[in-house]
């Protein structure tokens, strides 16, 4: 699986780059310190996380080296939680566990934050799952979609005065 997505004058790019892993790449009109900071400050991460029409409340979020999240979607159709462990936060990368609650197992999300010319920045995530099928089972449930939404949507953040 590797795509762009055309239409976005931004796309993000998702590669299977193995059995358990993907990877996804987009760049963003704002410095990478503004875009980690967007992963790391809750009231920052809950306007652009999450399909759009939901709301998501955060139960806990403290990302720090050693910290944890927990954070719940909600729509009409219903209510999903998520949550993980930071292992690392520090300039220009977080590494953390992600899991659905309803679901077993867990991602291993590392996220690179990278300054490029003229003010932009690049974001890439590898996300190492715990088996082949759930790999696929991700795929298969249009999670680069979602990525894609949460993404256009923190564009639209970070184009906030």
């Amino acid at each position: 699986m590797s795509h762009d997505h055309a239409s976005d004058p931004k796309p993000t790019t998702h590669t299977r780059t193995g059995e358990q892993s993907l990877f996804h790449r987009r760049e963003f009109d704002a410095p990478a310190a503004l875009v980690q900071r967007a992963h790391t400050d809750p009231e920052l991460f809950v306007r652009w996380m999450g399909p759009r029409g939901t709301t998501v409340s955060i139960a806990h979020f403290d990302a720090v080296t050693g910290g944890a999240f927990r954070y719940i979607v909600e729509a009409e159709k219903g209510r999903w939680a998520f949550r993980g462990s930071y292992h690392e936060v520090s300039p220009g990368q977080i590494v953390h566990t992600w899991e659905y609650e309803d679901e077993p197992g867990a991602t291993l999300e590392t996220l690179r934050f990278f300054d490029l010319p003229g003010g932009r920045s690049a974001l890439e995530v590898l996300s190492t799952f715990t088996s082949r099928e759930a790999c696929d089972a991700m795929v298969a449930s249009g999670m680069d979609g979602g990525m894609d939404t949460n993404f256009e949507q923190l564009d639209e953040v970070l184009r906030e005065p």
